[in-house]
Parts: C-alpha cells; structure tokens; sequence
C-alpha cells in the first residue's frame, strides 16, 4: 500500500496556505511597517527599523486621542460584553418553553443582522434626536452595538440548549434543588464554556464596529472611529504601530477567555471525578 498523497492533498494546502496568507497578509504587513526608521514611510521598502513609533505613540499627539478613544472602546466593550452575556442567557432560557408570539420576537432579533449597518446607526441617532436625548457612546452607541452582538449571542444560546439534557434538572429537583439552585449548580456550570463563548464574541464585535458607531458615538470617539479619523491627516507609521498594538491586545484578549475556559474544563473534570472516587 503507497503512502503517497494524492494530487487533491497538495491543491488542497495550497489553497489553504493562499487563504491563510490572504487572511493575515495585511495585519503581518502593518506589523512589520510599524518597525520603520525614524524616517520611514507607510510604504516598502523600509527606510532602517527601530521603535521609534511605537514611542511616538505614548507621547502627546497633535492630531486624534488615541488612549482617550481606547478606554471608551474598552469601556464600551466590556459593557456590551456583560449585556450581551446576561440577555443572551436569559433569552434562550426563556426560549426553551414556547409562548404566544416566540417566533415574531424570533425573527424581529434576527432581522437586525439583515438591516445594513450604517441604517442602524442612522435610525438609532435620529431616534435620539428625535427624543431630545443626548448621542454619546454610552447610551446611543451601546444601544446601536447591542442590535449587533445580541442576536449574534441568542442565536449561540439557542444552539446550546437545544442540545440541552433537561434530564439534569429534572435529576436536581428529585432531590430537592430549588430553581435558582438548579440554574446555579446545574444549568450555568455546564453552559459556562458557551457563555464565554458569547462574552469573547460580543467584546470582539463591540470592540471593533465601526458603521454601528459611527453616527452614535457623539463627540467622543471609539478606537475605530479615532483611527479612521487620523487616517485623513497622520500619514506616519504610528498608525501601524497602532494597529500592531491593538492586534495584540486582540491576541491578550483571546488567550484570557481561552485561559478561563481551559480552567473551568479542568475544575470540572476534577470535580467529577471527585464524585466518582467518592462514589466507589
């Protein structure tokens, strides 16, 4: 038998590195241009390497408010964050019993995805307008995002107890539980991976939307907003170092949820077979 890979294999890894290559192409290109001399330009060839603008970076800026827009988006995305994670819960746990008029609120949720982005900023800014209330990131801005990350995040919750054992619960109450102690010692451990799942997907959104923003936002900017701003009038590399930066605190972010998601795996092996050993 010839352990020779076939003609497919080889077409097949070499789409697959194109793809990989068209996927992180540009963010490896802007990594390597931030590391241009002192004199360089936002083009090849590099003209010397050093850190110079990622110094410049920390230092005053005559145009834009790089950390100021940061902890807004920061700010933002972690309240979006929670919002999303707590609605999302609470949604698909009332999805699970069907009641009068589940399937209009189903399709009215999944309708805001279809409804192109800039619409929804428009619509949202205008309704503030419209109410005399103030536009500003953390009220207009936070509502336009939400139309974003939460069907996004119901539509996870629904997968997830779809495929649900409710026999676990009803186990529980066999033996007692209450409610909220069947929610707290049954439901939410075993959905726990899922629900960072949801919390990782609405910061990562919320954390770089830009149309949902950009008519909501008011005088303070997001990040996204701020970057595209100085691109009209910085044409240095700091916004590359900029960009490098904020992949990495990206990256940071990823490997914190994924961090938490290994440790609630591994606490829950052991205390399964912390039962078992106790059981025998």
């Amino acid at each position: 038998m010839s352990d020779k890979r076939p003609l497919s294999f080889y077409l097949l890894a070499l789409f697959f590195a194109l793809f990989v290559l068209f996927l992180y192409g540009p963010t490896i290109t802007i990594a390597i241009l931030s590391f241009q001399g002192p004199s360089g330009g936002l083009t090849f060839p590099m003209n010397g390497s050093s850190l110079h603008w990622f110094r410049n970076l920390f230092e005053q800026q005559a145009v834009g408010d790089i950390w100021g827009s940061f902890r807004r988006s920061l700010t933002l995305g972690l309240i979006v964050m929670v919002v999303t994670v707590v609605v999302s819960l609470m949604g698909g746990m009332a999805f699970r019993r069907r009641f009068h008029g589940s399937s209009l609120v189903f399709y009215l949720i999944i309708t805001s995805l279809i409804i192109p982005s800039i619409l929804i900023s428009l619509g949202v800014g205008i309704l503030f307008n419209v109410l005399d209330m103030d536009v500003h990131w953390s009220t207009s801005g936070l509502g336009s995002q939400l139309t974003w990350t939460l069907p996004f995040g119901l539509l996870i919750m629904f997968a997830v107890f779809n495929r649900f054992d409710s026999r676990y619960e009803e186990a529980a109450r066999d033996l007692g539980a209450s409610n909220w102690q069947v929610i707290r010692y049954i439901v939410l451990p075993l959905i726990a991976p899922s629900l960072i799942g949801v919390g990782l997907f609405g910061f990562t959104l919320s954390y770089d939307e830009f149309a949902r923003t950009l008519l909501t936002a008011g005088s303070y900017n997001t990040l996204p907003l701020e970057i595209y701003g100085m691109t009209t009038s910085v044409t240095t590399p700091v916004l590359y170092a900029l960009g490098t930066l904020t992949t990495i605190f990206s990256f940071l972010i990823i490997g914190l949820f994924l961090g938490i998601f290994l440790w609630l795996r591994r606490r829950t092996h052991r205390a399964a077979a912390g039962k078992s050993t106790t059981t025998k």
